[in-house]
């Protein structure tokens, strides 16, 4: 199965695909690309997801499915929504 492992940035992102057999999970998808524990550490990961949606590193995969790396937020998105909004918005008379 071929398995695409994405790491986001803040202005750019790391992408790694790698080829793992059927009934494989996504520990076993890290490793094959070489992204230890103690890598993943220094890197601030604290979770993963497939697809968007949060999963553990013993769920299975299929093929195609896509990893993401995730780090800690660095600011609230609603917080940062409100402040694109309010600049956006024209001043009142």
């Amino acid at each position: 199965m071929r398995i695409g492992i994405v790491l986001a940035r803040a202005r750019s992102f790391e992408e790694w695909a790698v080829t793992v057999p059927q009934g494989a999970t996504i520990d076993d998808a890290l490793v094959a690309a070489g992204l230890t524990a103690e890598w993943r550490q220094g890197q601030g990961i604290d979770g993963l997801a497939l697809h968007g949606v949060r999963a553990e590193s013993d769920a299975r995969l299929n093929d195609g499915d896509r990893i993401e790396l995730l780090r800690p937020l660095v600011a609230d998105p609603k917080d940062a929504r409100r402040k694109r909004a309010a600049a956006r918005k024209p001043d009142a008379p």
